[in-house]
C-alpha cells in the first residue's frame, strides 16, 4: 500500500523537476528519493518514469496520476488543519450577518486576509436586514451582526459603535415632490412611501411609514429601485444613491426638518450565545479598526 510521504516525494519530483532537485527540497538523500519512486511503482504496479534519460520524465500513467496525486496530498492537509484546529479548539465556522446596504468591497476586505489565518473555518455572510440581524444574533444563530443601530442598550449581547451613516429622502425626477423648492411632512404624507420593513414587519425607526399609500420591501436597494421606478419616495442610505444623484436619475429632495438628511449610529452586535474563540476574536479586533465615515468604510 502506498503512503502519504510516497506521493509527496512524487509530486515533489515532478514539480521540481529531477530526482537530485527533489531531495534538496526534501532534505533527504537522492538514493531515498529514488528508492520512494521505486517502492510507490510497485505498491500501486504502475511505471511512473521513464528512466530512458538522466531527467526523468513522467509517462502517460504517470501524467495521469499526478493531479490525484495532488488531490489527495491536498485533503490530507485539510485534514491536519482541522486536527490543528479541534486542538487549539479555533472555530469551524463564524456567521456574519450585516445589513444588506452596509455591505462593500472595503469591508470584505477586511476579512479577507482571515481566509489565510484561519484556513479551516468557514465564514458564512449574511446579507439582511438590521431587524432581523438582531434577532440572529440574540438566538446564536449569527456569531456577530451590522447594523443600524436605535440607542437602545441590548442586554443579550454586546455592541460597539462603528461610525455614522446617512440617510436622504429621495424620489424620481419626474416625481412631483421634485418639483418643490421646500418638501414639507405635510407633502410627503400625500404620495406613496416606499417603506423598509424586515420578514417580522418591524420598520426603522427613523424611516418608518407616514404616508397612507405605502409600499414595503425587506431591502434598502429594492426601495431604491422602486424610486427609480417613480412607484414613491423613500428614505435611503446615501451610500446607494450617491452616484445616481450625480447622474441625475434620483433626486435628494430639501426636506424643511431634515436639512443634510439623516444621521444615524452603525454598530456591531456580537453574540453571547457563544465562546469567543480565536476567530471571532480577530474579526470583532479587525470591525473595532474600522469606521463608517462619510458614507464609506475607512480604517481609524
Amino acid at each position: 500500500m502506498y503512503s502519504f510521504e510516497q506521493l509527496k516525494i512524487f509530486v515533489t519530483v515532478c514539480e521540481s523537476g529531477s530526482f537530485s532537485a527533489a531531495a534538496r527540497k526534501l532534505k533527504r538523500a537522492q538514493s531515498g528519493v529514488s528508492q520512494a519512486i521505486a517502492n510507490l511503482e510497485i505498491s500501486i504496479n504502475q511505471e511512473l518514469f521513464s528512466r530512458d534519460k538522466n531527467i526523468p520524465m513522467l509517462t502517460d500513467n504517470g501524467k495521469a496520476l499526478l493531479p490525484i496525486a495532488k488531490s489527495i496530498l491536498h485533503q490530507q492537509k485539510y485534514f491536519d488543519q482541522k486536527v490543528t484546529s479541534l486542538t487549539k479548539e479555533d472555530e469551524h465556522e463564524l456567521i456574519i450577518a450585516v445589513d444588506e446596504s452596509l455591505i462593500d468591497s472595503k469591508l470584505l476586505s477586511l476579512l479577507v486576509p482571515l481566509a489565510d489565518e484561519f484556513p479551516i473555518t468557514h465564514f458564512d455572510i449574511l446579507s439582511v436586514p438590521t431587524f432581523d440581524i438582531e434577532e440572529l444574533v440574540r438566538t446564536g444563530k449569527a456569531h456577530l451582526g451590522i447594523i443600524y443601530a436605535n440607542g437602545e442598550l441590548k442586554v443579550d449581547m454586546d455592541f460597539f459603535l462603528l461610525g455614522q451613516a446617512r440617510f436622504l429622502t429621495v424620489a424620481a425626477m419626474e416625481h412631483d415632490l421634485s418639483q418643490l423648492p421646500q418638501v414639507q411632512d405635510s407633502d410627503l404624507k400625500r404620495y406613496r412611501q416606499c417603506v423598509h420593513r424586515s420578514s417580522k414587519k418591524k420598520e426603522l425607526w427613523f424611516t418608518y411609514g407616514i404616508s397612507a399609500m405605502i409600499w414595503y420591501a425587506n431591502t434598502h436597494q429594492t426601495l431604491v429601485d422602486l424610486v427609480e421606478q417613480n412607484v414613491g419616495w423613500a428614505n435611503v442610505p446615501e451610500l446607494l444613491v450617491k452616484e445616481k444623484i450625480k447622474q441625475g436619475r434620483i433626486n435628494a429632495l430639501p426636506v424643511t426638518h431634515e436639512s443634510g438628511g439623516w444621521v444615524n449610529p452603525v454598530g456591531c452586535l456580537v453574540s453571547r450565545s457563544h465562546v469567543g474563540g480565536p476567530v471571532l476574536t480577530r474579526v470583532t479586533e479587525r470591525l473595532q479598526g474600522l469606521r463608517f465615515v462619510n458614507d464609506h468604510w475607512q480604517q481609524k
